[in-house]
């Protein structure tokens, strides 16, 4: 468990080896998150070093146990409270015995985010080796060259908003007679010719209905459709 992307002194992956769980939220009938009490708030709701305690959460989950110890971060928020003779459950389902050791909880009353790896990579050990498998460079045919060209005038068209009735019914063409089964510009040349109320959007929109035949492209045509609707 780490604050500020730093491992807390005791709590590491030795003393968490078999994992780590705890509440989140707030206590039932109590206002105030545990994080934000003061230290007299803690003695009025008895939560304190050496006195055996029950904590109940808004969620069903009830901690009860002795406080051995506590964690505040550098502006005073507590961050754990660590108890022994502890026994956790939810509802009728034991989530932690005495007999496992030191409970420490966690305190917060939700989660804001989450990310992927160790907060502190200083923690662990770096496993992770380098692929011995090299990146395959893939070779483009002059054909496949020649139709990204394509899918770069219309991006071009799309980013200067210059769009014609001509510039569009070029490309149409283009791929009527050299890709015939590029749905994908068609979908891209329809919307715009759809946006911009072009009479050729009918033909596009016929040639895109030919091409739903083909049950690899239904669905996806359809799907883009749906989009431009």
């Amino acid at each position: 468990m780490s604050n500020r992307d730093k491992e807390l002194i005791g709590h590491g992956i030795e003393t968490h080896a078999d994992g780590f769980g705890s509440p989140i939220g707030k206590l039932k009938g109590i206002n105030i998150p545990i994080e934000n009490m003061s230290p007299r708030d803690l003695e009025a709701y008895q939560i304190y070093e050496g006195k055996t305690i029950t904590l109940e959460f808004e969620g069903g989950l009830k901690v009860i146990g002795n406080v051995i110890t506590g964690t505040r971060d550098l502006k005073g928020k507590i961050l754990i409270i660590s108890f022994e003779n502890s026994t956790v459950t939810h509802n009728d389902k034991v989530l932690f015995q005495p007999e496992w050791g030191v409970y420490d909880m966690a305190v917060g009353k939700e989660v804001v985010s989450a990310y992927a790896g160790a907060a502190d990579i200083n923690s662990f050990e770096d496993t992770s080796e380098v692929s011995k498998t090299k990146t395959h460079k893939i070779k483009y045919s002059d054909n496949q060259k020649r139709l990204y060209g394509l899918y770069d005038s219309v991006r071009e068209i799309r980013n200067t908003k210059n769009v014609t009735e001509q510039k569009i019914e070029s490309i149409y063409n283009d791929l009527l007679n050299n890709y015939k089964n590029d749905w994908l510009l068609l979908l891209e040349l329809y919307e715009l010719a759809k946006a911009y109320k072009l009479d050729i959007q009918e033909k596009i929109l016929k040639s895109l209905e030919v091409l739903k035949s083909n049950n690899s492209y239904t669905k996806l045509i359809e799907n883009g459709l749906a989009l431009c609707h």
